[in-house]
């Protein structure tokens, strides 16, 4: 097993490669780093999104330093997480224009789950990776570090930028952050791809996320005296029959994409909250619902029929045992807007024309192109793996995806040189 890296991401074994107490790594030894070497360290980092990510940004930052690459480090708001977007320019100076690699940096929990080997330690068996991230989705961000010096080397015309975002994992936190710096700094770019585990498959399309906590405040009574309190919980449970009934609807009349496995609008109530007492008529009952809505549909037009159904029905209703019963909204972090690549678009015709994948494929869950959408960058996603091994007991990339994903980036950096 490899040394894992201590809190400051500063000694390293393993894989021959020496990190001095600064945490750089000398020019020669990131040239000597191939993909599994990266992900090898990629993954002794815990950057389970509960926790800090910023050893791993900073060591990648280190690494790219000693290729004379500079970096910028854009911070959560609390501190302690980062993302990272560096740039390596064309061979006239160029940062304009350009193709983003996008990754993020953060993994799920393994709490619970029964893995076969250390789930922070890479460990190889029978051409597959295993470690938590393999697939979703250090292994990406490992071919592309692994790629940097061979990058650099290219007669590019156009720059190659690369952005390692953090907490995707818990609603795609980071990645606006990141945004907002660029924007604010002018950095345009023509096209992005996400590196998400598709197989090496060109996913041009992904649902929206859409999270929301709603709080129904009735009034407290003894459960003997029901006339003279408001139930919340009894009207919380009617927004989510409404929630539930929307839900029905879409499945049942559309619209519908046949071209996702789930092919049509989902909600539902995931969470909920509410009471003090079994003889207390409850006075506050709190509910998280979300909505995955297809590309075309809008959040706001899904939305605005619940709250029409509270303003119409549910508040009426509750006033009349309390005048001052009220229901709360909050629109939760956790959003993420729908992906609908063009197929028009000059990235989409480029990933399809070095992959041979003329299909159409799109997935259920959210990524973080749809950010890079609205801000302007054209996305698609592709990147080593499937995600049918992400968040599970004993993750994993086959060296063969891997092996596959540095062939692409090494032909898509190359079209850069035209």
């Amino acid at each position: 097993m490899a040394d894992r890296p201590d809190p400051d991401g500063r000694a390293f074994a393993g894989i021959g490669v020496f990190f001095i107490s600064s945490g750089r790594i000398t020019m020669s030894s990131m040239k000597s780093m191939n993909a599994r070497e990266w992900l090898q360290r990629l993954v002794a980092f815990d950057t389970t999104s509960r926790n800090s990510n910023l050893a791993m940004i900073e060591a990648i930052r280190d690494a790219l330093a000693s290729q004379g690459i500079q970096s910028e480090l854009t911070y959560a708001p609390e501190g302690g997480k980062a993302n990272l977007f560096a740039t390596l320019p064309a061979c006239d100076g160029a940062t304009q224009g350009g193709i983003v690699l996008s990754g993020h940096t953060d993994v799920v929990p393994v709490d619970g789950q029964d893995w076969s080997s250390d789930p922070f330690s890479l460990t190889e068996r029978d051409g597959r990776l295993y470690g938590r991230g393999t697939a979703d989705m250090k292994g990406y961000i490992a071919v592309a570090l692994a790629l940097v010096p061979e990058f650099l080397a290219l007669k590019r015309t156009k720059p190659l930028h690369l952005a390692f975002s953090y907490d995707e994992e818990v609603g795609c936190l980071g990645a606006p952050v990141m945004l907002e710096a660029l924007a604010r700094r002018g950095v345009r770019a023509e096209g992005c791809v996400v590196g998400e585990p598709t197989g090496m498959r060109v996913v041009v399309a992904h649902k929206g996320m859409n999270l929301y906590r709603c709080r129904v405040h009735g009034k407290a009574a003894h459960s003997s005296l029901t006339p003279r309190g408001c139930n919340a919980i009894e009207y919380a449970a009617r927004l989510i029959c409404r929630v539930r009934d929307l839900a029905d609807e879409y499945r049942s009349r559309g619209p519908y994409d046949d071209c996702f496995d789930v092919p049509f609008t989902t909600m539902g109530t995931n969470l909920i909250s509410g009471g003090i007492a079994v003889n207390t008529i409850p006075e506050l009952c709190e509910f998280i619902y979300e909505f995955r809505n297809l590309p075309g549909m809008s959040p706001d037009g899904i939305q605005g029929r619940i709250e029409a159904y509270i303003q119409s029905e549910l508040l009426p209703r509750m006033r009349r045992e309390h005048d001052a019963a009220r229901i709360e909204i909050e629109a939760m972090p956790a959003m993420v807007p729908a992906l609908e690549a063009s197929e028009r678009d000059a990235i989409t015709r480029l990933v399809r024309a070095l992959t041979g994948d003329d299909g159409t494929s799109k997935v259920s869950y959210g990524t973080e192109g749809g950010l890079f959408q609205n801000a302007g960058i054209p996305a698609v996603i592709c990147g080593p793996g499937h995600i049918e091994q992400a968040h599970r007991a004993d993750e994993f990339v086959e060296i063969a995806q891997l092996d596959a994903c540095e062939d692409f980036l090494r032909r898509l950096a190359g079209s850069l040189t035209d």
